[in-house]
């Protein structure tokens, strides 16, 4: 039985060595994918205080936002570190209720 194992092993690693030689022929190789990665949060510092940073790499990239009743979405703009052409968003959820005296 263990000769068995050992020859399916041998053949499906010659196998796959065959695959890539014949990939090679036509010029065909595996690329590694380079596209945008998904959102993703990542813990940081904003101002002393810990935040989770979402970083949106796709135009197609969709953001839903939840906050407690009687609040809304804010979102503050302003420009990045340096001479970055580059934007970023600073988003809280705000009192959406007019204040009452």
């Amino acid at each position: 039985m263990t000769k068995l194992f050992s020859r399916l092993w041998v053949a499906v690693a010659l196998g796959a060595a065959l695959g890539v030689m014949v990939l090679n022929l036509f010029r065909v190789s595996p690329a590694l994918s380079t596209v945008a990665g998904a959102p993703r949060l990542v813990p940081a510092i904003l101002n002393g205080n810990p935040v989770s940073v979402l970083y949106v790499t796709r135009s197609s990239d969709t953001v839903l936002v939840r906050c407690y009743p009687g609040f809304e979405p804010s979102m503050t703009l302003r420009p990045m570190s340096g001479n970055s052409p580059q934007g970023e968003g600073v988003l809280t959820c705000v009192n959406s209720e007019p204040a009452r005296p």
